[in-house]
């Protein structure tokens, strides 16, 4: 199906979500929309309650936070109208779907790559522990063995130095470093490939892959990964950096495929506690660290942009797609030159609603990309989580992109290359739907 069918599709389904209220409910559609409103208002300021209270005071917040939307579904109901609401609903979404597939060019580019010989000496290291036991699963160390590899297994009741296991491998001529493992392994085993200036290879055998599904590798069977040995490309991607300047002198204290967290979640992670009882430790460490009665307080600055007291910040190599309000999808590209900057504070019920309501562009977000982040806070050392391990920084923390840095060994055939999303537009919609069906007719699309 072409784009202008697409945006045809799009309008035809959004412009039917409102006639199905219109028609069906009369005038009664408005107080409809309005009960809805006010039902999600008030599920999301008790959600914020039960964050950031504690004892009758949460349990209360607990039961607004239920028995809002139940309300809300039982007037439906009583209303004759649920039926209503939800093919409206159903109506909208496929609308915006279809809305946001018809911006999309014909051809999207992707992150260019090139042609490259097989590797003489790979050198590959897998976690056997890694997603569940992928590594046996798959048979990943004797396919990887027939195709000519050399395969480091670590030993989980032993823990290695996984980035001085790369470097003796580069020392011993290896001219390709790879990783079947989560996410974390995979950068410090990156560093030092980029250090070497050696291509590097990503195994999808973690949990959850974030590293490889923007690479558009096949995350369901990690063996087809292993087709970069023997029919592989070559893209060029960029690689987050740490900095600290304590003790008077800048450090490199790591490097980052995804991103790096600070402030509340990096410091309830950070907890003893949160090993054995997560749910609970989330639970008793919240209210403090939301309301700023505990915890470091942070200071943002990326480019010209300056946040004070945000309560989570999140530092990623590469933005986050703007279609996902929470920014914790998927990256378009991972060549862009610019780190991704989202940082959230929200001081009270309304800023939460707000934010629940209007996606990014509620007060409590704030996004933005630079090439240069740095995080200070009114303590000497905060806790961070680079990509998923928890680790303690000196303050200031610089948080830089090295543009370029990476060379990543990729199969030239891979199934989840991303394509762009841009956001939804209407105007844009509603002129693609019109003026293309001109321009085929022979019309000047003016």
């Amino acid at each position: 199906m072409n784009r202008r069918w697409t945006a045809r599709l799009a309008l035809g389904a959004g412009t039917a979500a409102l006639l199905v209220l219109l028609l069906v409910a009369g005038f009664s559609s408005i107080l409809l929309v309005a009960v809805g409103v006010v039902g999600v208002a008030l599920a999301a300021a008790g959600a914020w309650w039960v964050l950031t209270r504690t004892g009758w005071k949460r349990l209360l917040a607990v039961v607004l936070t239920v028995a809002a939307p139940l309300v809300v579904l039982v007037l439906y109901t009583a209303a004759g109208l649920l039926w209503v609401v939800l093919l409206s609903i159903v109506l909208w979404a496929f609308a915006v779907s279809a809305g946001r597939a018809a911006l999309v060019e014909d051809s999207t580019p992707g992150m260019p790559d090139r042609s490259v010989s097989p590797p003489d000496r790979p050198f590959l290291i897998m976690n056997p522990r890694s997603g569940g036991g992928k590594v046996e699963k798959f048979h990943l160390v004797e396919k990887a063995t027939a195709l000519g590899a050399q395969v480091a297994v670590l030993d989980p009741d032993h823990p290695q130095d996984v980035a001085e296991l790369a470097r003796q491998a580069v020392r011993d001529g290896a001219d390709l470093l790879g990783v079947a493992g989560g996410d974390g392994t995979q950068a410090l085993v990156a560093g030092v490939a980029a250090e070497h200036g050696l291509p590097f290879m990503v195994i999808s055998a973690g949990t959850r892959n974030h590293f490889a599904m923007d690479l558009g590798l096949d995350r369901q069977d990690p063996a087809t990964c292993l087709a970069a040995l023997t029919d592989g490309v070559e893209l060029r991607v960029d690689l987050g950096r740490i900095f600290t300047d304590g003790a008077g002198h800048r450090s490199e204290e790591r490097v980052f495929v995804n991103n790096a967290s600070f402030g509340v979640y990096a410091a309830v992670v950070r907890s003893p506690a949160y090993r054995d009882d997560k749910a609970h430790t989330i639970l008793a460490m919240l209210p403090d660290l939301l309301t700023h009665h505990s915890g470091a307080r942070l200071s943002v600055r990326a480019g010209s942009m300056s946040l004070d007291d945000p309560q989570a910040v999140l530092v990623s190599n590469n933005p986050y797609e703007r279609g996902d309000s929470a920014g914790l999808g998927r990256r378009e590209r991972l060549d862009s030159g610019r780190l991704g900057v989202l940082g959230i504070g929200v001081g009270n019920a309304a800023e939460a609603t707000e934010l629940l309501l209007r996606g990014r562009q509620g007060r409590g977000l704030t996004t933005t990309t630079a090439r240069e982040v740095v995080i200070d806070a009114d303590i000497s050392v905060i806790p961070a989580g680079v990509d998923g391990e928890s680790l303690m920084l000196p303050t200031p923390v610089r948080c830089l992109l090295d543009a370029g840095a990476l060379r990543v060994r990729v199969p030239r055939n891979r199934p989840g290359v991303p394509h762009t999303r841009p956001p939804l537009d209407w105007g844009r919609v509603r002129r693609l739907a019109l003026t293309m069906g001109r321009v085929a007719a022979g019309h000047d699309a003016r």
